[in-house]
C-alpha cells in the first residue's frame, strides 16, 4: 500500500512548508504544484490520480488544496473508493472517510472550504470597486511619470514614437499607451490637451498621426 501525498499553492511565492511537513511523516512519496485553484488544468494532480492503484492512498493537507468545488471533492473521493483507493485530509488524521459518517463530514468540510473560498472572492472584489470609487490606481505603477509624459509630447512632432520610447528606456507601445492614458486623464479631469505648458498645438494629434502634427506646425 502507497501513501501518495499531493499538495498544491497557487503561486510561486506562496511557500508549501507548512503543508510539506504535514504530509512528510503520513506519505511515501509527495508531489507538489504549482496552480491557481480556479485553474481548470492540473497536470501534476492527473498524474498523481493515473499512478493511484487499488490499495493505495491518496493523501491531501486540505480540501482546498486538492479541489475546486465540493462537488468535484465528493465525485472524485468517490470513484477514488470505487476503485479500492483510499483518501485522507492530514489535517484531519482521525477521520475515516470510507464510513458514512465520514463522508458526511467530507461533505460538510467541503462546503464550508467553498464557503470561505467564495466570501473571500466576494470581498476582494468588492474591496477593489470601493477603491476604483475613491480613485484609487489599481494595477502596476506606471512606467512614465506625468514629467516623462510632458517630455515624450515635447519631441514627437519632431522624432519617432520608437526614437523617443528608446530615450525612455521603454518600448514604443508603452509610450503610447501612456500617451493614450495621459490624454483620458486630463479629459477627465477638464483639461484641454492641446495646451500644455510646452506649447504644442495638440500633444493628441502627435500619437494618432504624425502628418497631421507636421502640417499644424507649418
Amino acid at each position: 500500500m502507497r501513501k501518495i501525498g499531493y499538495l498544491r499553492v497557487s503561486t510561486d511565492e506562496q511557500r508549501p512548508d507548512r503543508q510539506i511537513e504535514g504530509l512528510r511523516g503520513l506519505c511515501d512519496e509527495i508531489h507538489i504544484e504549482v496552480v491557481s485553484a480556479t485553474s481548470k488544468r492540473r497536470p501534476v494532480y492527473e498524474r498523481v490520480k493515473r499512478r493511484l492503484r487499488s490499495g493505495d492512498c491518496l493523501v491531501v493537507w486540505d480540501f482546498d488544496r486538492a479541489w475546486r468545488s465540493t462537488i468535484d471533492a465528493l465525485t472524485e473521493t468517490k470513484r477514488f473508493r470505487a476503485k479500492g483507493i483510499g483518501f485522507r485530509l492530514a489535517s484531519l488524521s482521525i477521520l475515516d472517510t470510507a464510513s458514512p459518517a465520514g463522508i458526511f463530514i467530507l461533505t460538510m468540510l467541503g462546503a464550508m472550504s467553498e464557503l470561505e473560498r467564495n466570501t473571500l472572492s466576494l470581498r476582494t472584489r468588492e474591496g477593489l470597486a470601493a477603491a476604483r470609487k475613491r480613485g484609487v490606481r489599481l494595477g502596476r505603477p506606471p512606467k512614465l511619470d506625468a514629467a516623462q509624459l510632458d517630455q515624450a509630447r515635447a519631441l514627437l512632432p519632431n522624432s519617432t514614437m520608437a526614437c523617443v520610447a528608446q530615450l525612455f528606456d521603454v518600448a514604443p507601445w508603452t509610450l503610447s499607451r501612456s500617451l493614450r492614458r495621459g490624454i483620458k486623464t486630463q479629459k477627465a479631469c477638464g483639461v484641454s490637451p492641446e495646451s500644455d505648458h510646452h506649447g504644442a498645438r495638440s500633444s493628441g494629434s502627435s500619437i494618432s498621426s504624425g502628418d497631421g502634427d507636421r502640417r499644424n506646425s507649418s
